[in-house]
């Protein structure tokens, strides 16, 4: 009797040491737990550490709640100013429901990936090359509330989305460099442009100094000869003031001789053995008589009867 009733206490023993393994459960600090009692939630949500379900009745599904790293592929598409780029991002999220995260998406996971796809794709095609390359933030806060909208009714809250590459065609590439080179020569030319400015300003300025005091002309070529002496010892400068060329020059004109004004019917560049016509000489201005006075060839000739000339 009494080892009839010892066989009896073991297996009672027995049977709740298997009933208590198979209904015993742990979760985790960083999960929580969503019971199902026969297709149905009980008591919501079971937090970290030890817990117990009916076995065979009961199930238990596990949760994460740590922030998931989700990268999304690269999607391509074509901006708003017709450029075909690849681009790819990360969106971190985390689940907040994790009765909502079973019951009402099938896969969180993949729901996140594809919806994070689609929104990628979607802020390709709205915005401009620019905006992809410098307003990065801009167009990740606009894509974290696209993914964020859909994702609250699945018990998922999207924390962070980032866009980590953008990949431009070669051709693309070539162009932009090229425009931002053009650029610096720009800038290059401005600079120098208002250096240039700058320097003549100042150069009046200091114009106007030495010809205030004209010793400080003089101190100024001092200087410059003490600097090409210091630098290159076998050349020798003297600075030679083209004020007095100038003067030089005028005195020159003062001391040329007036040459004699020439007779206006007098050609200059007329023979020397010509007869030249002087202003007391008169012509015949179709006189009956016909008669010249004044002529050189009536002078030549009264000379040739005077004074023949022998053979």
């Amino acid at each position: 009797m009494l080892a009839e009733l010892l066989t009896a206490i073991g297996a009672l023993a027995a049977a709740g040491v298997v009933y208590a393994s198979a209904a015993a459960r742990v979760v985790k600090q960083y999960e929580r737990g969503v019971v199902f009692r026969l297709g149905r939630i009980v008591d919501g949500a079971r937090g970290p550490g030890f817990t117990m379900v009916v076995p065979f009745v009961d199930h238990l599904y596990k949760v994460n709640m740590q922030v998931v790293t989700l990268p999304v592929p690269a999607q391509e598409g074509i901006t708003r100013d017709n450029v075909t780029v690849r681009v790819d991002a990360v969106v971190y999220f985390r689940v907040v429901e994790p009765t909502d995260a079973l019951v009402k998406v099938e896969d969180y996971r993949f729901a996140v990936s594809q919806m994070a796809q689609t929104s990628l794709r979607s802020i390709i095609g709205k915005s401009d090359l620019d905006d992809l390359l410098s307003n990065r933030e801009k167009l990740n806060q606009g894509l974290e509330l696209m993914i964020d909208s859909p994702a609250i009714g699945w018990g998922v809250q999207i924390d962070r989305v980032e866009i980590k590459d953008v990949s431009l065609p070669d051709t693309m590439k070539r162009s932009m460099a090229r425009q931002a080179e053009a650029d610096r020569e720009r800038r290059a030319r401005i600079i120098n442009a208002d250096a240039e400015l700058q320097a003549s300003k100042k150069l009046a300025e200091a114009a106007q100094q030495m010809e205030a005091t004209p010793s400080a002309l003089q101190l100024r070529l001092l200087q410059t000869i003490t600097a090409v002496a210091a630098e290159k010892n076998s050349t020798l400068v003297l600075p030679f003031p083209v004020e007095l060329l100038r003067f030089l020059e005028r005195a020159h004109e003062h001391e040329m001789p007036k040459r004699p004004a020439q007779d206006r019917r007098t050609p200059p560049d007329a023979p020397r053995d010509q007869p030249q016509i002087t202003e007391n000489a008169q012509v015949g201005d179709g006189s009956p008589d016909g008669a010249v006075d004044g002529s050189l060839d009536g002078h030549r000739r009264d000379r040739q009867a005077e004074h023949p000339v022998e053979t």
